[in-house]
């Protein structure tokens, strides 16, 4: 793996801050009594932002690789949860 000045410590509170974000976006939902596919579809906005970020300000490449993978996988999850809502709610 190239060297890209970001250190051991760095990369670990870079793979902090979107966990942060997701808990805060989940207990945030719960307390607000919030549908989950508005929470998932949340999550994933906030995924694509950190890995955006990650890239144009940070050059932490991997990092953002992964949140990319991660948010369209949250946008599927939130279209079956949608598709089980109302599936539930038509009977």
């Amino acid at each position: 793996m190239p060297h890209t000045g970001i250190d051991i410590l760095t990369h670990l509170l870079l793979a902090l801050y979107p966990a942060a974000a997701f808990f805060f976006i989940e207990v945030a939902s719960r307390y607000a009594n919030i549908k989950q596919s508005s929470k998932l579809v949340t999550q994933g906005f906030v995924s694509l932002a950190f890995a955006i970020a990650y890239i144009v300000v940070i050059d932490a490449l991997g990092l953002a690789i992964a949140l990319l993978i991660f948010a369209p996988l949250l946008f599927i999850h939130a279209r079956n949860v949608r598709a089980k809502e109302y599936a539930k709610q038509s009977g």
